[in-house]
């Protein structure tokens, strides 16, 4: 066996999110972005491939610099169109995938390598305009639209104060037994406004990782302290709350983007992979967004 390395991205417009699941009714598959990129694989490597992935998003969800590793019997690469290189598997795949995912690399992993539990950090950015008239259609799947006026200021005096180690329960789905202790390790907000695009905003966020609903819960936040609705105190008085709190809102999926995963150096990503696995529960403490 040999554990390969895919970075990936797509647009989650259509996308029921990253992990494969079945519809609840009904009992058949559900259109992911995990199915579809595994299928795809097994047709070219026939053999049956499993993704581990660094950061599961949720539906709507989009990515540039998602990551993650499969284990394969080493003999599949060794077909004429593979030819033993895995990263002959980008020209392959793009032929099969359909236009709103794509395989941007491959390649043998280095010994250690866990896509989930070695990485050190996850970048995601939001993107959102409180313009009256919305995003423009040509980017309307990937920026949101917040409908009232905000003050950047106000939302990064709110950003700031969620900034470090900190139990993050009050944005959080609750999951049983889970941790919602995360260390948030960059919230900035940038006005990115241009004469198209006006009252254009991003968010740009760094954590270890993150619980389910964890960025767009503290997007919402933020921006209803910009728009005035809550005091710029309200981010700091939701780290006392230990559960999810109904008074903040969560941010529409589509403006949010997973644009990056940090790994150690080779030598260290075994050992960043028992650490982190000993700090979790690894039943149900998921990387989410």
């Amino acid at each position: 066996m040999v554990r390969l390395r895919f970075d990936i991205a797509y647009d989650g417009t259509d996308f029921h999110g990253w992990a494969a699941q079945r519809d609840k009714p009904t009992g058949e598959p559900v259109r992911t972005v995990q199915a579809t990129l595994e299928s795809t694989l097994e047709k070219v490597l026939r053999t049956p491939v499993q993704l581990t992935v660094a950061g599961r998003t949720d539906a709507g969800v989009h990515a540039s610099g998602q990551v993650a590793h499969a284990d394969v019997p080493v003999s599949c690469l060794d077909t004429r169109s593979v030819a033993g290189d895995p990263g002959n598997l980008v020209r392959r795949v793009a032929r099969l995938l359909p236009v709103d995912v794509t395989l941007r690399g491959a390649s043998f992993a280095p010994p250690g390598f866990d896509a989930r539990f070695s990485a050190l950090r996850r970048h995601y950015v939001y993107r959102v305009t409180s313009c009256v008239s919305g995003p423009l259609p040509t980017r309307a799947r990937d920026t949101a639209h917040w409908r009232r006026s905000v003050d950047i200021d106000r939302m990064q005096v709110a950003a700031d104060a969620l900034l470090g180690l900190n139990d993050f329960a009050a944005f959080c789905r609750h999951k049983p037994h889970a941790t919602t202790t995360r260390d948030l390790q960059r919230f900035q907000w940038f006005d990115v406004s241009t004469t198209q695009e006006p009252e254009l905003y991003e968010a740009h966020v760094t954590a270890d990782a993150f619980c389910w609903s964890m960025v767009r819960s503290l997007v919402g936040a933020c921006l209803s302290v910009g728009e005035g609705r809550r005091e710029v105190g309200f981010t700091e008085q939701l780290l006392s709350e230990e559960k999810r709190s109904p008074l903040v809102p969560v941010a529409e999926a589509r403006g949010l983007s997973l644009v990056g995963v940090d790994y150690p150096g080779d030598a260290d990503l075994a050992a960043r992979a028992e650490q982190t696995r000993e700090r979790r529960d690894v039943r149900t403490d998921v990387d989410e967004a």
